[in-house]
């Protein structure tokens, strides 16, 4: 099975779903969920500086062809600033074995040094660093900052989204300003497993709950991001290109927004 892909702003394209890597600190439990991810077709891979796995996932890729995957890494946000972000992408890269990274991120829209090392971000994709260059966790509110500062805008965006938090208007704004919304924590930590909707749409197109979940965010236009290292789960949560959701179905499940978050929230950063 080959993966879908979504042009980015820059020309580059990528993977419509990506195993989430975050807390996955464990060597032999990172090896099986990345051979169980590889056997089940997954070609994109999401690691971060603050997920201290970076050298897993740079040992697991060396069975594997570098072009055939797409990895991505963030600056974490102890690492911000212009020297120290370039600094410690170099790690990163030592970690990953790799000489670049097809996404770049900044983890979250630290004040004042925000600015500084998406700066640094550029430099990076300028000299090769990394194919593409984007954000996690960025708001509207700081996307329209960017304008002022930014030579090229992010080709992505990474933020908690699912069926309990569709986030509309920066979907809107990100949309409008050719900007890929990548959704992590799209099944959000199992908070809401018991949703009569999901359930009988699940029912209806005999799919698990989870893959309802996520079939909505590829529908919504999402690249997303299940976090599993359990092997039968990394297999059942890519198994979601073979169906599709009806208007009906995405009706009912658009109803089910409640700005449920689960994760660290951007909101009010200044």
């Amino acid at each position: 099975m080959t993966t879908p892909t979504i042009k980015l702003n820059d020309g580059n394209r990528i993977p419509q779903i990506g195993l989430g890597l975050w807390q996955n600190k464990d060597k032999s439990e990172f090896d099986a969920a990345f051979t169980a991810a590889i056997k089940a077709g997954y070609t994109h891979f999401d690691s971060a500086q603050a997920y201290d796995n970076e050298q897993f996932l740079g040992a697991a890729m060396q069975n594997q062809k570098r072009e055939d995957l797409f990895v991505t890494t963030k600056i974490a946000v102890e690492h911000f600033g212009y020297n120290n972000a370039q600094k410690t992408f170099q790690e990163s890269l030592k970690k990953l074995q790799t000489d670049y990274v097809d996404l770049l991120l900044l983890h979250f829209p630290v004040p004042i040094l925000r600015k500084k090392s998406w700066l640094a971000l550029e430099e990076i994709k300028k000299t090769g660093g990394a194919k593409s260059i984007g954000v996690s966790n960025y708001t509207v509110k700081h996307l329209e900052e960017m304008k002022q500062y930014a030579s090229v805008m992010p080709a992505v965006n990474q933020v908690e989204l699912h069926v309990f938090l569709q986030q509309p208007e920066l979907l809107e704004y990100c949309a409008a300003n050719n900007i890929v919304v990548e959704a992590y924590s799209p099944l959000a930590h199992a908070k809401d497993m018991d949703n009569q909707v999901v359930a009988n749409i699940a029912a209806k197109h005999q799919k698990s709950y989870a893959q309802i979940m996520l079939r909505w965010c590829l529908q919504t236009g999402l690249v997303v991001l299940p976090k599993s290292v359990t092997a039968a789960r990394i297999e059942e949560n890519i198994n979601i290109f073979d169906f599709e959701l009806d208007a009906k179905d995405m009706q009912q499940l658009a109803a089910q927004d409640r700005d449920l978050r689960t994760c660290w929230s951007p909101v009010h950063v200044p």
